[in-house]
């Protein structure tokens, strides 16, 4: 026995510090040996094994989490479980005592072993009376951490989404991770992930504690996610034509019920129903305002072929419509999801439906959580809401294929699954066969590596999306300036297009005689020997030529912004009336592109027999000389003629010099349809 502690010992002389004593508070956990685990954990490794610190630290997590995760709600209020977990995403992310070996960060501080290794951690003690302290730091004013701290990087938090699906899922695991150490550097304290679990289970509390919907029985299957318009919530009015109803909206996984209030009690329920798959749901931002005035932006409108009329429902606050933000993506999340459960076919097995609600359903109360957390700047919903997260981001389809097919695999109620997850939180009984102990199965390599592809597709689909959100953020703030700035950007972004158009024009007028007619000449062999598209070629690999030049001499990186100049030498006045002309000007160009579409609708509708008859004519004969004449003929033709119609030769030998002339009085006889501007609501 002797030698074959030694041996175990041996075999991990390797560990890091927190490693080390994740193995002994396991043990300690699981009321056996650290060589017992060790031993267990070696009879079921292959004879080649890669990490096999990480994956013994995988091993021992695991098989501490089922003893560890009874009476859940409990060990998450006194601390226990979060001090436990975020030892084991620190050990996971420094699983070896090697400096090189799996070092997931840099920014990994040292541990502090004997405080671990005692089996009562430092930070477990008092830790209800430092509540508000975590508070202070992690509420409203955001944490001031010192670096000197341990703290847990983005893919130790995505693995042990995958482990325990808590915190996080590993299916939007990353982008939660962003929002959540958006202000800390992307790294992940204590505080904050002990005060976001805390949220968790007090958002939970605080959905067991709702009311049904009046005379409205919910089903099995359904579970509330969110109520205002209660006494204690803020007020939720729906508006019907000119009058307004305040009243309490509930919003569930399945359907959104609003509830009007009566004298004593509210009136009953108002359902709409969002599982529907074979229903267009419409639920968009709306505004509203006295006398249907839309002057204030903070309502929803759902309008589907269930409701007789589009249902209005606004959310009054001060400032901003963070609440109509709210509302809109928990609406969007739940018709997603049943839209996703349709469209995989995953309806036909309850376990995997049920799986997948309970994903969406742990996706709002994390969103809950952390808008609590971080009140004075919430986070957008999309972050926490898998399905609205996916339909938004680049390649999300492709996440949300690869999640199906994961799911697809489920053929019994998987051990720490979202379904399990929420029945260890008592807020949901499921029918299916309980977990015991000893069903608690080891990670498999087939389960290991799907894991690995889903989250592959996860850190693809959000690098893609941070770059998208870098081009739209660029393209906002272009939107953003007003419309003098705006044309002042076009005008300097046209100045290269504009010095083309210049030239052209100089060699068309004939200018340079031996240009122009070296440029007509080629252009018409080109033609006649049908090589228009080994020009276009040509002309796409010269572009490409001038890309790969541009950054070879690093063009980006001497002209990385479009400089305009705004000044000008002309006085306030010249500005003002400068600025009407321009706009006196665009209006002129608004005014003839609405009278030509006007003239070609009167052609079109044969307001003028004798002009319609003609423009019938010229078009007959236009598509007999084209179903003739090879095509090629004719555009050397006409590139002749306009070449040539701009000379003094041409312009001399001109036949009939009031052709022009005559071709607009033409053009300037033609009727417009009128136009006649209505009201439609008198």
């Amino acid at each position: 026995m002797a030698s074959n502690g030694e041996g175990e010992k041996r075999s991990r002389k390797h560990l890091s510090s927190i490693a080390n004593s994740l193995l002994h508070r396991c043990a300690r956990v699981l009321n056996t040996k650290p060589e017992s685990l060790v031993e267990e954990f070696e009879l079921g490794l292959k004879p080649v094994a890669d990490n096999y610190s990480q994956r013994l630290v995988e091993f021992c997590s695991l098989k501490a989490l089922e003893p560890l995760s009874r009476n859940l709600s409990e060990k998450i209020n006194n601390g226990e479980f979060s001090r436990f977990t975020y030892d084991m995403m620190l050990a996971w992310e420094k699983p070896s005592s090697f400096p090189d070996e799996h070092r997931r960060s840099e920014c990994i501080a040292k541990e502090n072993e004997d405080k671990v290794i005692s089996g009562v951690p430092a930070n477990n003690k008092q830790n209800n009376d430092n509540d508000d302290d975590v508070s202070l730091f992690y509420s409203d004013m955001m944490p001031l951490l010192v670096s000197e701290e341990a703290s847990v990087g983005e893919s130790a938090y995505a693995w042990f989404g995958s482990l325990f699906p808590l915190a996080s899922d590993i299916v939007n695991a990353r982008f939660t991770f962003e929002t959540l150490t958006a202000a800390t550097g992307n790294r992940l304290h204590y505080p904050a992930y002990d005060r976001f679990l805390k949220e968790m289970d007090k958002y939970i509390d605080y959905l067991q504690k709702q009311a049904k919907p009046t005379e409205t029985e919910l089903a099995d299957d359904e579970f509330i996610l969110h109520v205002e318009g209660s006494a204690q919530t803020q007020k939720v009015v729906r508006h019907i034509g000119a009058s307004s109803r305040p009243g309490r909206l509930t919003l569930t996984n399945k359907a959104l019920y609003f509830e009007a209030s009566g004298v004593v009690s509210y009136e009953r329920a108002l359902k709409v129903n969002l599982w529907r798959t074979d229903v267009d749901h419409q639920v968009k931002g709306a505004s509203t305002g006295p006398w249907g005035a839309p002057l204030f932006d903070k309502a929803i409108s759902y309008q589907s072929t269930e409701v007789s009329e589009p249902l209005i429902l606004e959310f009054p606050e001060l400032t901003g419509s963070t609440r109509r933000d709210l509302w809109l993506a928990l609406i969007k999340e739940v018709i997603l999801l049943h839209r996703f459960i349709s469209m995989y076919d995953l309806s036909e097995s309850p376990l995997q439906s049920s799986e997948m609600h309970s994903r969406a359903i742990l996706g709002v109360i994390r969103l809950h959580a952390a808008r609590e957390m971080l009140k004075m700047s919430p986070p957008p919903p999309n972050s926490f809401l898998t399905f609205s997260l996916y339909d938004d981001v680049p390649k999300g389809d492709y996440v949300l294929e690869e999640l199906a097919n994961s799911v697809k695999q489920t053929s019994k109620i998987t051990p720490f699954g979202a379904t399990d997850v929420l029945k260890r939180l008592d807020l949901i009984s499921h029918p299916f066969e309980p977990i015991s102990q000893e069903k608690i199965p080891v990670l498999k390599e087939e389960q290991r590596n799907q894991a690995e592809l889903l989250d592959s597709t996860v850190g693809q689909s959000k690098d893609e999306a941070m770059e998208v959100g870098i081009a739209k953020a660029a393209v906002h703030e272009v939107k953003e300036e007003g419309i003098t700035d705006s044309l002042l950007v076009l005008v300097d972004l046209l100045r290269p297009f504009r010095i083309i158009l210049l030239r052209l024009q100089r060699l068309i007028s004939w200018e340079r005689p031996a240009r122009a007619g070296f440029l007509l000449i080629i252009t018409l062999l080109t033609i006649y020997i049908e090589g228009a598209g080994y020009a276009l070629s040509s002309v796409f690999l010269g572009g490409a030529g001038a890309i790969l030049w541009a950054k070879r001499e690093h063009i980006g990186e001497r002209f990385s912004e479009v400089v305009v100049d705004t000044s000008s030498d002309k006085s306030t006045m010249e500005s003002v009336v400068e600025a009407q002309q321009t706009l006196k000007e665009l209006h002129e160009i608004v005014n003839k592109v609405n009278i030509t579409i006007l003239k070609i609708w009167s052609l079109f509708a044969s307001r003028s027999k004798k002009h319609t008859d003609m423009v019938v004519w010229v078009m007959m004969v236009v598509a007999l000389v084209l179903a003739v004449v090879p095509f090629k003929y004719i555009l050397m033709g006409v590139i002749a003629y306009v070449s040539l119609g701009s000379t003094d030769i041409a312009k001399s030998m001109s036949s009939n010099p009031q052709g022009t002339r005559r071709l607009k009085e033409w053009w300037d006889s033609i009727p417009v349809i009128p136009v006649h501007i209505v009201d439609g609501n008198s």
